[in-house]
């Protein structure tokens, strides 16, 4: 372990790197940017948070990508499977017979 000599070595606990301290400072600056172009945004509604991060072309595009896949969902009703409620049977039938014996048609 070595001698303690009473002096503190390193940095202290619970203190923040000086890469933190930048990123937190570009996230405030980032936040203050999505607060000014949107009132309350940042007031739960998170897909006005989405939509500003996938707009910027300031973000690289894999966050944007990301940002708009998790919106979609709230822009575009998702789709779904639609069952046909029918007899296949005697709609087979029909279609044989109009074009075996089709109807005349009244000039």
């Amino acid at each position: 372990m070595g001698i303690r000599t009473g002096n503190p070595r390193g940095r202290p606990p619970g203190a923040k790197s000086k890469r933190t301290v930048e990123r937190e400072q570009a996230v405030a600056t980032a936040a203050k940017e999505i607060e000014a172009a949107i009132d309350g945004a940042f007031d739960g509604d998170a897909h006005a948070l989405l939509m500003v991060v996938y707009k910027d072309p300031k973000h690289e595009m894999a966050l944007r990508i990301d940002a708009a896949k998790a919106a979609i969902r709230y822009e575009r009703p998702a789709l779904s499977s639609v069952e046909a409620k029918m007899e296949v049977t005697e709609r087979v039938e029909e279609v044989r017979w109009s074009i075996v014996d089709p109807e005349p048609v009244d000039p």
